[in-house]
């Protein structure tokens, strides 16, 4: 048997895991309760943030390029585009005025038009066609562009790095 103090670490870390698993279990019954939303966007906020550093944390690691550093690159880039998803969710269900252009007719139209809009705006192509509405939307805004930018920046530099360092090395 393993130590005890390790299936509390591995239970803590599966904690996470069962949480997202089980709210959209629960959805047809509490749909109706905008607490329930709420706490069903912040854990996929937590879960997609925490997911996104451990695979950084793989990203800086080792030190050549082949298909699982690229794939992690692209996880990475789409796990930054479901967290703020998820975090915009929460203002949309609260305040349905802080965008405008979102689509309410149901919540997987409102869903896409967020996937939409947080793909356009962390690639900083911004057409327009959605825009935030209230402050806390225009910050939040400013900050997925800002990560975009961020992570391509970062993840050029690495893939560049590993590259001229295997190189160098043959």
């Amino acid at each position: 048997m393993g130590h005890p103090k390790g299936r509390e670490g591995q239970s803590l870390a599966n904690t996470p895991t069962i949480i997202v698993i089980a709210f959209p279990v629960l959805l047809p019954f509490f749909k109706n309760v905008p607490e329930f939303m709420f706490l069903l966007n912040v854990s996929y906020v937590v879960f997609f943030s925490y997911i996104f550093l451990e695979v950084f944390k793989f990203l800086i690691k080792p030190s050549y390029i082949n298909a699982d550093i690229i794939s992690a690159a692209a996880c990475g880039l789409f796990l930054l585009i479901e967290t703020f998803v998820f975090l915009f969710q929460i203002w949309v269900y609260t305040d349905q005025n802080s965008f405008k252009g979102i689509d309410y007719s149901s919540p997987a139209h409102t869903f896409i038009d967020l996937v939409y809009y947080c793909s356009i705006t962390l690639t900083t192509i911004g057409y327009g066609d959605i825009t935030p509405n209230a402050h806390y939307t225009k910050l939040a805004a400013s900050l997925i562009g800002i990560a975009g930018q961020f992570y391509s920046v970062v993840l050029v530099g690495i893939l560049i790095s590993k590259f001229t360092n295997h190189s160098n090395s043959k």
